[in-house]
Parts: structure tokens; sequence; C-alpha cells
């Protein structure tokens, strides 16, 4: 005669389970705190556009658009000073002489 033995099946059991909640619960977690997509940034355009499409953005073409305060598409003196690396050499990058700074000359005193 066989003598049975009994296998301890329902603490197998009961840690398989427990093992497969923690994963599941855990798994879930993550999920939930997995940040959600950013939106783009909008860009401001001038009320004097000419329907011509915004610039690319660049870190240049952001601080441009922060340091424009009266958003008329140009930099003056004082909206210059906001960025000390462009303030400090007004006079020099102002080609035109007409005391504000285009774009273009904004660019140009970036690149230098």
């Amino acid at each position: 005669m066989k003598h049975a033995t009994q296998r301890p099946f329902s603490f197998d059991t009961r840690s398989v389970m427990l093992i497969a909640a923690l994963a599941m619960g855990g798994t879930a977690s993550v999920h939930a705190q997995t940040p959600a997509a950013q939106p783009a940034p909008r860009t401001q355009s001038s009320p004097f556009s000419t329907g011509a499409s915004a610039p690319a953005p660049s870190p240049a073409n952001a601080a441009f658009e922060r340091a424009d305060s009266n958003r008329d598409g140009q930099l003056n003196a004082k909206e210059a000073q906001t960025l000390p690396a462009i303030g400090n050499r007004f006079e020099q990058l102002d080609k035109n002489r007409d005391g504000m700074l285009s774009r273009e000359e904004f660019h140009e005193g970036a690149k230098s």
C-alpha cells in the first residue's frame, strides 16, 4: 500500500496569486504615473504680420519673442537689455542705425 503524501498546493497557489496581484498592481501604478504629452508651444503673431508663416522655432527665435515685450517684431534698446549678450552690443548690432533691432539683425548678433 502506497502512502499518500499531501502536497501543499494551497500554499503554493496562494503565493502565486499574491505575486501575480502585486505584479499587476505595480504595472498599473507605473502606467498611472506616465506624464501626458505636452502640447506644442504656440507662437504669437505680431499685430502687424503680413500673413507670412512664423519663423521656425529655435532658441534664438524664442529669446527674441520673450524680449519683444510690445510684440512689434523689433527690439528697442530697453527690450534688448533683457538679453545682456545682445543689449551690451545693441549699437553695434543695429546695422541700419534706426534704434531698433530687426529679427535679422538680432540673429546676426546671436550667431557672433
